[in-house]
């Protein structure tokens, strides 16, 4: 019972196994073998011998719960968090970060050579960051009750909804350790109910803090199940008693029995609607529902190489597909003659023109559409891109954009990727489209996690004489 005969190799789940951890996976897990069996390791490194028991057995592969570091790898190191080993908000804590970075820099090799099947190109080493810890300039996390009726705020474990009660976060600033202690505090002195998902009953469900870096503004957002919040005027009292530059308190309503953290409709509490940060020389006004890039360091780093790739001399015109709320069509917009930013989310074009408005832009224009239709109509109505700039979600380009690009001809494409896989995929068709990849610059937006952030640098064939 329990035997899965694979690959001529006999495997059993729940038994204890002796392995040698030979590669890192896709979300930095250890890889390893039992005989000619695949098993995947959450928390063994590269180079380590590790006892695992085998705890799910697929058809390809296996996964191992790590029982023991027999042998460490030299990258291995003590994690700087008491609840890490069992918290989902990061996940390369026992690895140091020169590792995570070389990590980072090798996946993205791996999978532009083995997806993308493109060999002649120039991959740098991820740029990190000096302090890869307390990054975060925004945090949500739920709220509720353990099994003992104790008041518990963090974030889940690992693929379920238990949370993991916090003192501390590591990744996220600071402030945010000091908001959540004065909301426990609150709850706890006010016999507030905390919200339950099964039962869709309670009032708090999940406290929201942003920060604006370059300003030291603080907002904080408390979601309820419900319209009001009982003994809010404390609340407010006792979060800007405790709790240095708060500019703004919130609160947000979701009577919805769904997973997503925030309703629709805000109230001001105290203070401001927004909070203002700045990325470069650009301000941005900050609500509840805006996106905003939660690495304000790193998305500095990461825009302004994108301009780089662009090479703008001033006279050029520009399309930044999935444009969001305009961050990059803004950092373009200092060397381009103009800028059409498209994207799908009618809230995040409102944001960009507004944006563009704050910072004195004019010459930019956002466009409500998927980018695979608009375009297109652009084309259609005359106006085509010297330079494109793509930044994608997870799932990458829609193949059409890819050929709507392509078709109409620029010199130069930017591609700003968040999942490396997608991007490699992509950059194989541009290659097909007749788009040279001449550098990739990797981009640590996310330390203590696995994921990584790349800009790419393409131009047409002809100009690099192919």
């Amino acid at each position: 019972m329990g035997k899965n005969n694979i690959l001529n190799c006999t495997v059993e789940k729940n038994k204890e196994y002796i392995i040698k951890i030979e590669n890192s996976g896709h979300q930095g897990e250890g890889v390893g073998k039992i005989d000619n069996f695949t098993v995947f390791v959450e928390g063994a490194l590269k180079d380590e011998t590790v006892k695992i028991k085998l705890i799910k057995i697929n058809k390809n592969y296996g996964v191992g719960k790590l029982i023991e570091v027999l042998s460490s790898s030299e990258s291995r190191t003590e994690p700087v968090c008491s609840t890490y080993k069992r918290c989902g908000g990061c996940n390369l804590q026992h690895s140091t970060y020169e590792a995570q970075l070389s990590f980072k820099t090798e996946r993205v090799r791996d999978v532009i050579k083995r997806i993308g099947k493109l060999e002649d190109v120039k991959i740098h080493n991820t740029i990190g960051m000096e302090n890869p810890y307390n990054y975060r300039n925004k945090v949500q996390l739920p709220v509720g009750k353990n099994k003992d009726g104790e008041v518990v705020v963090g974030f889940y474990a690992p693929r379920s909804h238990d949370i993991i009660n916090m003192e501390c976060c590591y990744i996220q600033d600071e402030v945010g350790d000091k908001v959540i202690k004065v909301v426990k505090e609150w709850i706890k002195k006010f016999n507030i109910e905390t919200y339950d998902e099964k039962t869709n009953s309670g009032i708090v469900r999940h406290i929201m803090i942003r920060k604006g870096f370059k300003t030291e503004e603080v907002m904080v957002v408390v979601v309820t199940n419900g319209n009001s919040i009982p003994y809010s005027e404390e609340l407010v009292s006792m979060l800007k008693d405790n709790i240095e530059g708060i500019d703004s308190i919130i609160q947000n309503i979701n009577n919805k029995q769904t997973n997503v953290i925030l309703g629709q409709k805000c109230k001001t509490l105290y203070g401001k609607d927004t909070i203002t940060d700045f990325i470069g020389e650009f301000k941005f006004n900050i609500s509840p529902l805006s996106f905003f890039q939660v690495n304000s360091i790193q998305t500095e780093v990461l825009y302004n190489k994108a301009l780089e790739y662009a090479d703008l001399q001033g006279d050029e015109i520009v399309f930044d597909a999935y444009c969001g709320t305009g961050t990059i069509s803004l950092f373009l917009s200092q060397n381009a003659k103009k800028v059409y930013g498209v994207e799908i989310i009618p809230q995040a074009i409102q944001n960009a023109i507004k944006n563009a408005e704050e910072n004195n832009v004019t010459n930019t224009e956002f466009i409500v559409g998927e980018a695979e239709n608009e375009i297109p109509k652009l084309i259609e109505k005359g106006i085509k891109a010297d330079v494109v700039v793509v930044d994608p979600p997870r799932k990458g380009c829609e193949e059409s954009l890819l050929h709507s690009i392509a078709k109409m001809s620029p010199k130069k494409i930017v591609y700003v990727s968040c999942d490396p896989a997608t991007l490699a995929r992509d950059l194989n068709i541009l290659q097909q489209l007749g788009y040279k990849t001449l550098e990739i610059q990797p981009v640590d937006m996310f330390p203590q996690t696995a994921h990584v952030e790349t800009v790419v640098k393409l131009e047409k064939a002809k100009l690099v004489n192919l």
